[in-house]
């Protein structure tokens, strides 16, 4: 398991998670610089490769699996807000990434090699976040502009726009797909995929800057309460708390999946990593919730940074393949080459 970091001071920190003792482990660096120009805003991680966005309106790609770097791409005029990676069940490399700019610009490239494809213009203001369907065909994604937008990832172009009388500053489905949660402030709420009906709504104690879905109906949440919430979809309820995860806000959370972590992989994902503008990053055990109120972190490291951002990705379930840099060639991604016409 990989962890990156982004900061305020445009570093970008990477770390390998592994086993030391039996049911422990550390956090070991393998890479920092300062890969931007700017602060650092937004990361997205899958499979060997890593992307970063940041204020100097760059995104620059990395191969985890040899700590190098493969480029940058230079689409965007407008500082980086979000990103994402799309890789089908049976690939262990994404095949399209997908970012969003504050002059509310979307761009899909093919990931394999990084090849742009085309841009959508979804938002008439910043797009605040963005996130892609299981499926691969569909992104949802939120703007400053308080409206939310689909776009359809085979034609290129956005299929719909509404107006949420507030604005949203993350959206994210859940794992399989079937729910959809915004973020407002304070306010989380939960929607049915299909036709964007209100399932239920969650209100935290203060304002929530992160948020990552679990595979067993959990929704994670992190921010200014320097606490990671852990809130039941069907019950609507608090599932579980770590009260003081971080000394200051939390910036970032990742769920360490059955395949990430050769250490645990008996159970449902328990393993949580976040980090907070403090600069430490905190590995948890979710289980120690139900034996204490506030469980020790099974690994921690210091980049005494203010960071931003944080994601990672599992190496060792992946087949052996070369990450190739940006080339000529054009690739396949979510567009197919008939589509691709069409869109033009």
């Amino acid at each position: 398991m990989s962890l990156i970091a982004g900061s305020y001071e445009k570093f970008i920190w990477g770390f390998k998670l592994r086993p030391s003792e039996p049911q422990t482990l550390t956090l070991t660096p393998i890479f920092s610089y300062p890969s931007h120009l700017s602060v650092i805003r937004t990361l997205a991680a899958a499979g060997p490769v890593a992307a970063s966005g940041g204020a100097d309106d760059t995104i620059h790609l990395y191969d985890l699996s040899t700590a190098s770097s493969l480029g940058s791409l230079h689409e965007h005029s407008a500082s980086l807000t979000s990103l994402a990676f799309y890789t089908p069940p049976n690939l262990s490399f994404p095949r399209n990434l997908v970012s969003a700019a504050a002059d509310g610009s979307v761009c899909i490239y093919d990931a394999d090699p990084f090849v742009h494809l085309k841009t959508v213009l979804p938002h008439r203001k910043a797009v605040n976040d963005l996130s892609i369907h299981p499926s691969g065909k569909l992104a949802l994604t939120v703007g400053h502009d308080e409206c939310l937008a689909m776009i359809n990832l085979v034609r290129g172009r956005r299929s719909f726009y509404c107006r949420l009388g507030k604005e949203a500053s993350l959206v994210d489905f859940d794992v399989g797909g079937d729910k959809f949660f915004m973020v407002m402030e304070e306010k989380v709420s939960v929607h049915e995929a299909e036709d964007a009906r209100l399932l239920c709504e969650f209100e935290n104690k203060k304002r929530v800057l992160c948020a990552t879905p679990c595979e067993n109906g959990i929704l994670l949440t992190g921010g200014e309460d320097r606490c990671l919430t852990a809130w039941d979809v069907n019950s609507g309820k608090v599932a579980y708390t770590i009260e003081e995860a971080h000394a200051a806000r939390v910036k970032g959370i990742v769920v360490l999946t059955k395949n990430s972590s050769s250490t645990f992989s008996d159970d449902d994902p328990h393993v949580v990593a976040s980090a907070s503008t403090d600069g430490v990053i905190r590995v948890w055990d979710v289980r120690m919730t139900a034996i204490k109120d506030k469980p020790n972190p099974l690994a921690e490291a210091n980049t005494n940074s203010r960071l931003t951002c944080l994601a990672g990705s599992a190496l060792k379930s992946l087949r052996r393949r070369q990450v190739r840099k940006n080339t000529s060639d054009e690739g396949q991604g979510v567009l197919n080459a008939t589509d691709k016409k069409s869109a033009e």
